[in-house]
């Protein structure tokens, strides 16, 4: 289908368009000239006044739709519609996928077998060492780790892929224009320096509202062959990822944790429900190579008992810290670190 992406922005733009009506209009080919030409039936005055004065590149709505395009081309973000080459194509098989995608970076990346990492914001430090753990064994076998770009898991997982110079995805939920949370402004800068992606369904400008994340969650499946859920409470965005995962028919994978522990209930609900219960990158590899022909032998050894990547290099002290609450006393205990020393590194994981 060949189609004009300022069409798009034009008629998402249109009062009374959410995505599930731009979706059939995209589908039934029925572009503002289509629409004013054959179906004007079908709009209501005030969208009938936009869309003609539009067409005369005249109007309201052909500035906002000029504007937005100038916002793009100043931002770097190229404009994806389901028919683009770049399209993320097992997103495109999801059946709410978006219209509109804006991508930031390098497009070759989305063409990649692609594999989410989520979790809580407010994660546990073994939930962020077991985020950063699968998400550099995952980058290293060849496949490329989607996450949110949020705090907690989601930035342990995006960084993993980083510190090994892997290409990662981040799916905000602002416009191109924005970083949400801005304290990882660095991290998506160094997403972009390393040939990943930045993707977003939202115009610039649209800034970390709440309704704007379920929406980003499904783009975040879409996109993935699996789903890995590292932490979640039973009320959480990670299972609202992980349930339209399954409604995409995506694998979805969960890691079990301690039973006291509020964070791992979401995730012990999820393999209770028939998720896939995983201890290891292998054995999501081993699942998800036989759906996606790709990882043959050559894949690099996997890091998951190796105590010495970067995140411990970083901060010692994650290696005496356990799942469940660990006081400062104990890990003094346990480590041997001086406390003046051991304060230092608390403070920086605060």
């Amino acid at each position: 289908m060949q189609s004009d992406p300022k069409d798009w922005i034009a008629l998402s733009l249109l009062p009374g368009v959410g995505t599930v009506t731009l979706g059939k209009l995209y589908y039934a080919g029925r572009n503002p000239a289509q629409l004013l030409a054959h179906f004007p039936e079908t709009l209501k005055p005030e969208q009938r006044a936009l869309l003609i004065a539009y067409q005369n590149r005249q109007g309201k709505l052909y500035e906002q739709v000029c504007n937005t395009l100038e916002e793009l081309a100043s931002l770097g973000a190229q404009i994806l519609l389901p028919a683009s080459p770049d399209y993320p194509p097992l997103l495109k098989e999801a059946h709410d996928h978006p219209i509109l995608l804006f991508a930031k970076g390098n497009l070759q990346a989305l063409q990649l077998p692609i594999v989410a990492i989520v979790g809580s914001r407010k994660a546990s430090t073994a939930g962020l060492r077991h985020a950063y753990q699968f998400s550099k064994a995952l980058s290293a076998s060849g496949c490329v780790v989607a996450s949110g770009l949020a705090l907690g898991i989601d930035g342990a997982a995006h960084q993993a892929a980083v510190d090994l110079q892997k290409p990662t995805v981040a799916v905000m939920g602002t416009g191109s224009d924005q970083v949400y949370p801005s304290r990882h402004r660095p991290l998506a800068e160094s997403i972009l320096e390393h040939q990943g992606v930045l993707l977003t369904e939202l115009l610039p400008g649209s800034g970390p509202l709440a309704p704007h994340f379920p929406r980003r969650n499904r783009i975040i499946s879409g996109l993935s062959a699996g789903v890995l859920v590292v932490e979640a409470a039973l009320k959480s965005g990670s299972l609202i990822t992980a349930r339209q995962a399954l409604n995409q028919d995506r694998e979805v994978f969960a890691l079990p944790g301690a039973i006291d522990h509020p964070g791992s209930r979401g995730s012990n609900a999820l393999i209770r429900e028939g998720a896939t219960l995983v201890q290891t990158a292998d054995e999501m590899i081993s699942e998800l190579s036989s759906l996606l022909g790709v990882w043959g032998a050559e894949r690099s050894e996997p890091q998951e008992n190796n105590q010495n990547f970067n995140l411990i290099d970083r901060y010692p002290i994650l290696e005496f810290i356990e799942f469940t609450s660990t006081s400062l006393e104990e890990v003094f205990l346990n480590s041997g670190i001086p406390m003046a020393e051991l304060q230092s590194h608390w403070l920086s994981l605060s």
